[in-house]
């Protein structure tokens, strides 16, 4: 016996009664609460239950499948936030997922078997692997770089570009070739947005349109990027470039480039020297007296000596002492600061090297000077010849093109001087003079060369020989014959009085380098410092003091000795087409931003500040002031 099923909208004691109104036949519809004859009752209920069936279905399907197209959309949302609200949401992100640990988006370590460079060279050459092939006999293959674009195919298909080491691969990630099942795929690579580190797995493929590619299994979350990169415009803005060199780097290759050339750059003069049986030294950055160059200092305050010193502004009478103590050949690659402008081709700390060499005079050095900055162009270029745009880059720009084929130029000062302005100079040995300093004056007001106070006679030819021979030096070239008022450590020229053995390198109308035939006569330098000390009490803060000890060394003798030194970061400058010195400079010296810029982070205890505080404790212990030669502040 068959029992009717029972529905709950349909009495299941079947009543025999007379004939009833039409209205009587109709049956409640629960969900709608319309009353409906027993047929559109059945009908509507077969149709819920259909539904129903379909929405079990996709129930038990992978829950992340159905939040794709949201997800897909979010990303999307995300990209065109505005950069503060898109750091709040994946602030809020990536902070729920160090709670959860699920992943942790801060893992310890990922191993990669293989550099992106490294993976480029083995499997991109020509013909190692075929168009729309995947090989299959190699081992998994472990990358990490930073994601640069993501482009989503379909929820089970995705390719990112990897960067990595200044290289780029493309990242195929498909559902069929993950370790995990399908949620787990979606779910990671939900995770992932531009500019995020990553780690991945994976075998070598090349597309049908013939593109390397890495087809990964795993993929794993190794450092999330918070703020929203640069879009297709890229990172253009000067100021920021400079201040945020790390996100300059990651979006702008060219900037990578100039700093790889400034290595290979260091390196090549590092190793040219070393072949030369040159020795690498290191000398103090601090020191009672500023000497070894034309140049006003910066002041710092040792705390526990209770003193200020001054930071270095050339090695060169430490390298010196050191040839005098039988190191024969010196040099040193490091930094020094000068208390001067900033501007497109000065900043307060830059870069140099400078050598010395017993038994060299600066003719040698000249030499050398020619073999080593041409073999240097020939090893960065393949040539010798290279472009500079001094006003920067653009359609229009001035250009120069500066050959460095050997022998370079040779400009004698005085007599270009001369042949330039139609005059004849009082002799060498008399331009230190009072009368020398007039006729200097004389000719600037003449020519319309400025010249700020202190117009010392030094101050005067430098002026005129910027304005009259720096101007024509393009192509590499020296300047020689200086007068000796001009270059206090520089030893008197063997043949013309007045004069002394120095040459400077310029191109491109800049110095790059400078060397002398060294002093190395005890007697004559003393006098040469005190001829310093005149011109410092002149006003000239440029100007060097008596540096007894340097003296005391000389006193032991320093063989006939060739000097020289180089500026790293203007050479770096011409050679790859850098206007501003702060494009060849990481981190150069910029202005503080101003208070109201979203930039501005005020550091816990300024420079400025922590002077003042050095300074009150020195007051407070009443200790006597021991530095000498104190300048004015930075300006």
């Amino acid at each position: 016996h068959r029992y009717p099923s029972i529905n709950p909208f349909v009495p299941h004691i079947r009543r025999f009664t007379m004939s009833a109104p039409a209205e009587a036949n109709l049956h409640k519809d629960e969900v709608t609460g319309e009353m409906v004859s027993k047929s559109e009752l059945k009908k509507r209920q077969k149709e819920r239950a259909r539904q129903e069936q379909k929405a079990a279905k996709a129930a038990a399907a992978p829950a992340a499948t159905q939040k794709v197209a949201a997800e897909g959309s979010s990303a999307a949302a995300e990209a065109e936030m505005d950069a503060t609200a898109y750091h709040e949401l994946r602030y809020k992100t990536i902070n729920a997922l160090r709670q959860s640990k699920n992943p942790d988006p801060y893992p310890h370590k990922f191993h990669v078997s293989q550099s992106v460079p490294s993976f480029i060279k083995e499997w991109g050459a020509e013909g190692k692997i075929e168009n729309g092939t995947t090989v299959t006999d190699s081992k998994p293959i472990s990358l990490a770089g930073r994601v640069m674009t993501i482009r989503e195919s379909s929820s089970k298909l995705r390719f990112y570009d990897l960067k990595a080491d200044g290289h780029k691969v493309q990242i195929m990630a498909s559902a069929s070739n993950a370790a995990g099942p399908l949620e787990s795929f979606v779910a990671t690579h939900d995770l992932i947005r531009r500019g995020d580190i990553v780690g991945i797995t994976g075998i070598p493929s090349r597309t049908k349109a013939g593109e390397l590619s890495l087809q990964i299994s795993e993929l794993k979350l190794l450092s999330p990027c918070l703020h929203q990169l640069p879009g297709r415009e890229g990172l253009v803005d000067q100021e920021t470039r400079y201040r945020k060199r790390y996100l300059d780097l990651i979006m702008n290759q060219s900037t990578r480039d100039v700093f790889v050339a400034r290595s290979k750059v260091v390196n090549y003069i590092r190793k040219y020297l070393d072949n030369l049986g040159f020795l690498e030294v290191e000398t103090p950055m601090m020191s009672l007296i500023a000497g070894g160059a034309t140049a006003k200092p910066f002041v710092t305050h040792h705390n526990d000596l209770k003193l200020d010193l001054f930071m270095r502004i050339a090695p060169e009478l430490f390298l010196k002492e050191l040839v005098v103590g039988g190191l024969d050949r010196v040099y040193e690659v490091g930094r020094v600061f000068r208390n001067e402008q900033i501007d497109m081709t000065h900043n307060p700390e830059f870069t140099i090297c400078e050598f010395y060499m017993a038994y060299a005079d600066m003719y040698d050095i000249m030499d050398m000077t020619e073999s080593m900055v041409t073999g240097l162009v020939k090893y960065l270029t393949g040539g010798t010849k290279v472009t500079f745009h001094p006003q920067g880059k653009g359609e229009g720009k001035k250009a120069y093109e500066v050959d460095f084929t050997t022998p370079w130029k040779r400009f004698d000062m005085i007599e270009e001087l001369e042949k330039q302005l139609n005059v004849k100079f009082p002799p060498g040995e008399t331009l230190h003079d009072d009368n020398a300093n007039k006729f200097l004056r004389e000719l600037c007001e003449k020519h319309n060369v400025d010249c700020a106070e202190p117009k010392t006679n030094a101050r005067l030819l430098d002026k005129l020989v910027g304005e009259f021979i720096e101007s024509q030096c393009i192509n590499p070239s020296f300047i020689v014959g200086h007068p000796q008022v001009m270059s206090p450590l520089a030893k008197y020229h063997r043949s013309r009085p007045g004069l002394c053995e120095r040459f400077e390198g310029f191109m491109c109308t800049k110095e790059f380098c400078n060397a002398y035939t060294e002093l190395n006569d005890p007697f004559d330098q003393r006098e040469r410092f005190v001829e310093q000390t005149r011109q410092k009490d002149q006003g000239d803060e440029e100007a060097q003091g008596v540096d007894e000890t340097f003296l005391n060394a000389l006193e032991y003798g320093l063989p006939p000795t060739g000097g020289w030194g180089i500026g790293i970061d203007r050479l770096v400058m011409f050679l790859t087409d850098s206007a501003n010195i702060k494009e060849v400079l990481l981190f150069p010296a910029m202005r503080p931003v101003v208070a109201s810029s979203i930039e501005a982070h005020s550091p816990a205890v300024t420079a400025t500040q922590a002077a003042l505080d050095a300074r009150h404790e020195k007051e407070e212990h009443h200790m006597p002031h021991v530095g000498t030669h104190k300048p004015d502040g930075p300006h």
